[in-house]
């Protein structure tokens, strides 16, 4: 996996431990950081479009833990007896995945289940009799920030924080289970909410669901995060991702 375009992000959000005897780079600071504990108040100001929430909401096709598919994903479709017919496809950027005689169809927003019964249904009434198909989606989500091994990790439907943490191989000496933040974007909204990995290990949180598309960023331990930090770390998460 290419994960060395995404350390512009590791490198902006890298501090030097207290037990080492070192301190927050020029960068770091001016970017705002401060030594001193977390207000929910900070993460707003300064967050522009980006909305800071306490947990955030599944995309909306979500809602029975199933995967969405997005603009960019992979859809693989699979037609019992017509090898001629199985084919990988992207989902372009209106929405839609073309497919053998069936075309273009819309396919983004819609669950995996659904769009399975959606081509069955068009091979069926056009040119199959009583299909049989399976469709799987390919989706990834980008971990960044101060996990050891940061990059893109594929995901599925049941996912979930702690799984994506452990595929990064943790995180640094200087990451902050306390400190992660998860990104998602619904209906063209960028939204952001603040997860204690300690406490979800600790049983005293429960488990966040992750999904294709989400941004998971490790800030460093005892440092605080602004609204403008989150905003500055979304873009270049973004950025990095969009070179691999």
């Amino acid at each position: 996996m290419k994960t060395g375009n995404l350390l512009l992000l590791a490198a902006l959000l890298a501090v030097t431990s207290v037990a080492l005897g070192a301190c927050a780079s020029a960068s770091i600071s001016s970017a705002g950081y401060a030594p001193r504990q977390q207000e929910s108040a900070d993460l707003s100001s300064g967050a522009g479009s980006l909305k800071v929430v306490p947990l955030l909401p599944p995309p909306a096709a979500a809602q029975g833990g199933g995967q969405v598919v997005r603009v960019g994903d992979t859809v693989k479709v699979d037609v019992f007896g017509v090898d001629e017919l199985d084919r990988e496809a992207q989902v372009d950027a209106t929405g839609k995945v073309t497919l053998p005689l069936v075309g273009s169809i819309p396919a983004a927003g819609q669950t995996v289940e659904a769009l399975q019964v959606q081509v069955t249904r068009l091979y069926g009434s056009r040119y199959l009799q009583n299909p049989e198909l399976t469709l799987t989606l390919a989706q990834t989500v980008t971990l960044d920030g101060e996990f050891r091994k940061a990059g893109l990790y594929p995901v599925s439907g049941n996912s979930t924080l702690l799984r994506v943490v452990a595929a990064a191989g943790n995180f640094t000496d200087i990451g902050d289970p306390s400190n992660v933040f998860v990104y998602r974007t619904i209906d063209g909204q960028d939204y952001v909410a603040q997860y204690s990995v300690a406490e979800i290990r600790a049983g005293r949180r429960a488990d966040a669901p992750i999904y294709g598309g989400d941004v998971v960023v490790a800030f460093p331990s005892g440092m605080k995060v602004l609204g403008s930090n989150l905003s500055s770390a979304l873009g270049l998460a973004r950025s990095a991702t969009s070179l691999l």
